[in-house]
């Protein structure tokens, strides 16, 4: 009889994981209830994923690589790319848990890659981090196919669920998003199109919204920059 897979089946196990930086927390997917909620975007963000198979699919901000796992079954090319100089060290635990990843070392608001290299980007709570965040979102759309998706998770902005999230686990939202949170969306709407869109809770105030995640394709063509190191 077949067992289905939870999602904590499909993610890195937390013995392989390496701290990429201060601010990776990948470790809180395993603890108790912090898991239960951290674990949700990737939840949001399977669910939004094209009902298709991927050709290139990009993560950025991958971290210490524990959602690769889950995005290496729906693509046949997987990449990653995030600000730390860990990437040997993250390729080396992926591959020992047969896990296929091309991994650079970079910077959201100057992508090393050419225009139109991937069918599909996904962002778990990173694009908040991208200052300034109007030249990562042109980045973004420029190595985009045109019939390319953007699928990105991002925390609410509540001052209710965010000392929640301070009494859980000591730190604060400000400190890491400052206002980012509020001109994120309506800057990435500039130049994308929404063709999906879910929050955590599904109903309610804004103002209660744990987490906001979107699938949103290029509006415009942007303009070419350089050639692709792929």
């Amino acid at each position: 009889m077949h067992t289905p897979v939870s999602l904590r089946q499909t993610l890195l196990p937390e013995t392989a994981l390496i701290k990429t930086s201060e601010v990776d927390k990948a470790e809180w997917n395993f603890r108790p209830l912090l898991g239960m909620i951290q674990r949700l975007r990737f939840k949001l963000i399977l669910s939004l994923l094209p009902n298709r198979r991927i050709g290139r699919l990009l993560e950025l901000g991958y971290g210490s690589g524990v959602f690769l796992p889950a995005l290496a079954g729906r693509c046949d090319e997987l990449y990653g790319i995030d600000t730390h100089q860990a990437a040997a060290s993250v390729s080396r635990a992926l591959d020992r848990h047969h896990v296929a990843a091309k991994l650079f070392s970079g910077s959201g608001v100057a992508l090393p890659f050419g225009d139109g290299s991937f069918d599909c980007i996904v962002a778990v709570s990173c694009l908040e981090y991208m200052d300034p965040f109007e030249q990562a979102a042109a980045e973004i759309a420029r190595v985009l196919k045109p019939d390319g998706s953007l699928v990105f998770v991002t925390p609410g902005n509540s001052p209710l669920l965010d000392t929640a999230h301070y009494l859980l686990t000591g730190c604060r939202a400000q400190d890491h998003y400052g206002q980012r949170r509020d001109t994120l969306v309506p800057t990435l709407l500039k130049t994308m199109l929404v063709e999906q869109e879910l929050s955590i809770p599904t109903i309610g105030n804004r103002f209660l919204t744990l987490y906001r995640a979107m699938r949103v394709s290029p509006r415009l063509s942007p303009s070419p920059r350089r050639v692709s190191c792929l």
